[in-house]
């Protein structure tokens, strides 16, 4: 970790909070970091979403083991009239009252090889028929083998066998990512307030040195010493600096109610952020966060399902120009008027249908839609190599921005040091004379820039490191890919 000067932290948390606060909290950017990890509505969205793909990974898993169904109707009862056919093809209505009872149970288990499906069944129905000639009957299936097959059609189980684990691993890599996308935001509206209370400090600062110079330049007037025209300039000072104070604590309420809400605190809070004394210290090079970004963000992931997602609705329509299917069943059946004998007195029962479903003229709809889900992948395959270019890109100039970061905060670190010891000899000078106030204004206008300038370039690079972390998903300062305990946290 490199540190940095402790000036910039005393000038910092030297800022009153404004009116109306009744507790203060000062807060490191780790510590915010962290709130906001736990706390903040971003965070909630990336946990809620990360559980809906969690489901839905477990309901795909689901889909992969076998099922355990059982159907029941007890009882059906009708007293109803229906029509009849007697054996000269006359119809006639006839008055029907029967109970009726049915069960089944099955043991199902999708075959992901080849999309079909095989069951093990057994059933038991009951009739119970009123009136003089009625009674019970009981007709049974105590174990039927059943299959049902597609032939020559697309096989869903199987592509998303090949789409759903890296449709999840794609949501685990978007947690992650958001986790440090919350980070980002939380760098922006720290160091918006930092720079907002520095403002203030600033305008303070300034309030209090134009106010001592005007009642200066008063006494000197009296004695002659400077020009009228001076004193008003010296006034003029003091009215400005009153505005901008005026405007910075303004724009700090704002500032500190935007982070006090993304943090889910108290309006009463007066937050009193710390600057970061210290930076990690981390030489990334370009082809290496290509690789890590590549092997663990979402994007790469995104492409990948994209892809494969191109590919099925291409084979979906391939499948659809012609259907077969296939259904098959052995096992044995038996009937009586009593149970036990309905149970023993069995038969074979078997069945084996095949359906087609082939299109003889159809004007080329069918090919027609194979032809749109070929074109839809070739422009898919278009969008995802232009994404991956720019991808590629954004990742380069932030890397080159990111190296060039530390220089550019030693810079501003250095001039700040100068801008302000010129200001204190300036202030100093003009009070015996030496200078004129336009050299004076000068000065303070350096001195604010340089401060301004310093909390910016913390700002990019804090910005920069968290903005690489989130594309990368590796953490350069401990050398480790950033992980989490996914089924613990969607089970919280």
């Amino acid at each position: 970790m490199m540190k940095l000067p402790k000036f910039i932290l005393i000038l910092t948390l030297g800022v009153r909070p404004g009116r109306g606060s009744t507790a203060e909290m000062e807060l490191t950017l780790d510590d915010a970091i962290a709130r906001a990890r736990a706390n903040s509505v971003d965070a909630a969205v990336a946990l809620d979403e990360l559980k809906t793909a969690y489901w839905e990974w477990r309901t795909y898993r689901a889909d992969r083991l076998p099922e355990i169904n059982f159907q029941a109707t007890a009882p059906s009862y009708a007293n109803q009239y229906s029509s009849y056919m007697n054996g000269n093809g006359e119809y006639s209505f006839v008055r029907n009252r029967f109970l009726d009872a049915q069960a089944q149970l099955s043991v199902d288990q999708n075959i992901t090889l080849t999309g079909g499906r095989i069951s093990l069944n057994t059933s038991l129905d009951y009739l119970h028929q009123f009136g003089a000639d009625g009674g019970d009957r009981f007709m049974t299936i105590p174990i039927a083998l059943t299959l049902t097959q597609p032939i020559l059609g697309v096989n869903t189980l199987k592509w998303d066998s090949r789409i759903e684990p890296v449709r999840f691993s794609e949501a685990k890599a978007a947690f992650l990512s958001a986790t440090e996308d919350v980070a980002l935001t939380t760098v922006n509206y720290f160091f918006t307030l930092i720079m907002s209370r520095e403002n203030v400090s600033i305008a303070s600062q300034n309030l209090e040195n134009a106010t001592r110079l005007y009642t200066v330049a008063v006494e000197k007037r009296k004695m002659g010493q400077i020009s009228e025209n001076d004193l008003l300039q010296m006034e003029l000072n003091m009215l400005d600096a009153r505005s901008e104070l005026t405007d910075a604590e303004s724009t700090l309420k704002s500032n500190m109610f935007n982070l006090r809400s993304f943090l889910d605190l108290g309006e009463d809070v007066d937050i009193k952020p710390i600057v970061p004394d210290s930076i990690p210290r981390a030489s990334i090079v370009y082809t290496d966060a290509l690789d890590r970004a590549l092997a663990n963000n979402k994007f790469a992931l995104n492409i990948r399902r994209r892809q494969l997602e191109a590919d099925y609705e291409v084979a979906k329509a391939k499948g659809d120009m012609r259907q077969i299917n296939l259904f098959a069943q052995i096992g044995y059946t038996g009937a009586d008027t009593e149970m036990s004998t309905a149970y023993s007195r069995l038969r074979g029962n078997q069945r084996v249908e095949v359906g087609f479903a082939i299109p003889l003229v159809d004007w080329g709809k069918r090919r027609g839609r194979v032809k749109v889900a070929e074109s839809n992948r070739r422009v898919t395959e278009s969008k995802l190599r232009q994404e991956s270019m720019d991808f590629n890109q954004q990742l380069f100039i932030l890397v080159e921005r990111f190296g060039n970061q530390q220089q550019q905060l030693s810079i501003a670190i250095r001039s700040n040091e100068i801008a302000r010891k010129r200001y204190d000899t300036n202030v100093q000078t003009y009070l015996i004379g030496k200078i004129s106030t336009l050299d004076l204004n000068d000065s303070q206008t350096k001195k604010d820039e340089s401060m301004r300038q310093y909390v910016n370039e913390l700002y990019k690079f804090w910005n920069y490191w968290y903005q690489i972390r989130s594309l990368t998903l590796y953490d350069y300062e401990h050398h480790g890919d950033i992980n989490a305990d996914i089924d613990r946290i969607v089970k919280q």
